[in-house]
């Protein structure tokens, strides 16, 4: 039976550590599904200490954009993260917030018909101050609202606050 877990909350909060003990918690070989680019060196380290700290018992796959691709039939699969993905089809569509939300909102939809069990980690981004910067705008709309699609389609959301899961919606 298809079930949707949202996860989101502030940079740092313990969003994919809580995330990655539910998956656990939920199946013994959970799918890690990666959604970012790797864009510079930093990044690409982060990403391999993150990859180390998760055990063998992790089915790793990296997918930028089209998570539909795979097939999680039947599985526990861990999306992290929803801000990464996003960013993907926001620069690949230039910046065209309603094209990108469109694009996003219909691979969610095709990848979620699966029968899975999906926890999604997401950014609050939009918590802090109005960017003076027109594109960072432009971003944090397009996250808010595809935050706002995934939170009214799962089943359960919870908001990270300094490592504690709050639930939202159960």
């Amino acid at each position: 039976m298809k079930h949707i877990i949202l996860i989101t909350g502030g940079q740092r909060s313990g969003k994919s550590s809580y995330a990655e003990k539910l998956a656990l918690n939920l199946s013994p070989r959970p799918v890690y599904m990666a959604t970012s680019r790797i864009w510079d060196e930093e990044f690409r380290q982060r990403v391999i200490r993150h990859q180390e700290k998760r055990g063998p018992e992790w089915t790793n796959i990296e997918e930028d954009k089209e998570l539909s691709r795979h097939s999680v039939e039947g599985r526990v699969v861990l999306i992290d993260c929803v801000t990464l993905w996003c960013t993907n089809f926001f620069f690949d569509l230039d910046a065209e917030v309603d094209t990108a939300l469109q694009a996003v909102k219909q691979e969610f939809d095709r990848f979620t018909q699966q029968d899975a069990t999906f926890i999604f980690v997401t950014n609050e981004i939009g918590s802090g101050a109005v960017s003076e910067n027109t594109i960072q705008r432009r971003f944090t709309d397009l996250q808010g609202w595809m935050n706002q699609y995934i939170a009214s389609k799962a089943n359960q959301v919870y908001l990270m606050v300094s490592g504690i899961p709050v639930p939202v919606k159960q």
